[in-house]
């Protein structure tokens, strides 16, 4: 008999608390895709990866074969038939996957030949054209001083085929500065799974930490960027933002701290208007370690579509109407909390006592409202 084991995390004012899903794995899971209510995937380590197709009842584990050493820290899911699988490793450990009936058959697109590759975090506009971060490796071309550091970025334009972008396009990194695959959220886009509207749009935001916490931006998908300075507490090799988003192109969201001390207050949190240029730090306190946030995609698109529409009765002369636009909701994923935040009411807290025994890594809005969170342990959680 299928069932499902339910569990309310908090005594705050949900009208339907939040769900720890079975989820038949005991691996670490850091990805998360989450298609529709109904259809997820997650992945995690020793080259496992989950599925489900009715709405968390029942989750199915699999492994790759000849995969069974890889960490996948991302994966990103179309249908519950086609997915890609990211592993984060040295070298050649760091490869992409990809399947198209189901994980019956699986396909190596790409395995990273550099042996000081390190892959970070992958994303998608859609099916066809995807984009990678790596950490920095040494340039070795004749156009940058010998061993100058630059991010490694790889990019598809057909979901077959992948090819890295010259490092002359994007400007050096920091010594001591790298990326997180803690979480696979340390690169941006605005997909068609966040905002209809901006699903061509050219936006790449990508996230760093180490010695340095910047913001590295690109207006035109990879051909010129820029980087920006952020408040975001870093130094150690631990401590950073690991996770960057967007709800539209101008507002945005980075949060991380330093995962070797999660229960340190802050600076960790802080919010952007202007496409990334500068950031603004939350006054929410006490904070702690956040290995990742998200954008709940409903309200985000609801809010988007409200934009557009004031917007063109403007543009058409006609008499806006006032009406104002929807509180943004944001899930922001703490070691053993999470928050459910509408700015700038003070967020829900979930979770954080002891005898729940859960922690968190990772999260996926779901396309029509709520998240889906994953963790250590094979924790499944959903927020409705």
């Amino acid at each position: 008999m299928r069932f499902a084991l339910f569990l309310l995390l908090s005594t705050t004012a949900f009208a339907q608390g939040p769900r720890i899903e079975i989820s038949h794995t005991t691996e670490s899971l850091r990805g998360v895709s989450a298609v529709s209510h109904d259809i997820a995937w997650a992945s995690g380590t020793h080259g496992t990866y989950l599925r489900t197709t009715d709405a968390g009842l029942t989750w199915t584990p699999a492994q790759i074969p000849d995969a069974t050493t890889f960490d996948f820290r991302a994966v990103v899911a179309f249908s519950a038939d086609e997915a890609f699988l990211m592993s984060a490793g040295p070298g050649d450990q760091s490869r992409i996957y990809h399947t198209s009936d189901a994980g019956q058959h699986w396909q190596l697109q790409f395995t990273n030949t550099n042996p000081k590759g390190f892959f970070d975090s992958m994303a998608f506009w859609d099916p066809k054209h995807g984009i990678v971060l790596g950490d920095p490796i040494p340039d070795d071309s004749a156009k940058h001083e010998k061993g100058q550091l630059h991010f490694e970025i790889l990019m598809t334009d057909d979901g077959q085929t992948w090819h890295q972008l010259p490092p002359s396009q994007l400007p050096p990194a920091n010594e001591g500065e790298g990326a997180f695959a803690a979480s696979n959220s340390c690169i941006a886009i605005l997909s068609s799974g966040v905002a209809q509207r901006f699903s061509a749009d050219p936006n790449i935001w990508f996230a760093t930490g180490g010695k340095s916490a910047r913001v590295f931006h690109s207006a035109d998908r990879g051909q010129t960027w820029q980087v920006f300075d952020t408040p975001i507490l870093h130094g150690p090799d631990s401590a950073g933002i690991f996770s960057i988003a967007f709800s539209d192109p101008l507002h945005g969201v980075i949060t991380g701290g330093d995962y070797k001390h999660p229960r340190d207050d802050g600076p960790n949190l802080a919010f952007t208007s202007d496409g990334g240029r500068t950031w603004t730090l939350s006054d929410i306190r006490p904070q702690a370690y956040f290995s990742a946030v998200a954008y709940d995609a409903k309200v985000a698109q609801d809010a988007v579509r409200e934009q557009s529409t004031q917007s063109k009765e403007e543009a058409d002369g006609k008499k806006l109407r006032i009406k104002p636009l929807p509180p943004q909701r944001l899930f922001i994923i703490g070691q053993d909390f999470i928050f459910d935040f509408r700015p700038p009411l003070n967020p829900h807290r979930i979770g954080g006592k002891k005898k729940q025994g859960y922690a968190f890594n990772a999260v996926s809005s779901f396309p029509d409202g709520g998240a889906l969170i994953v963790g250590p342990k094979g924790t499944i959680a959903s927020i409705p």
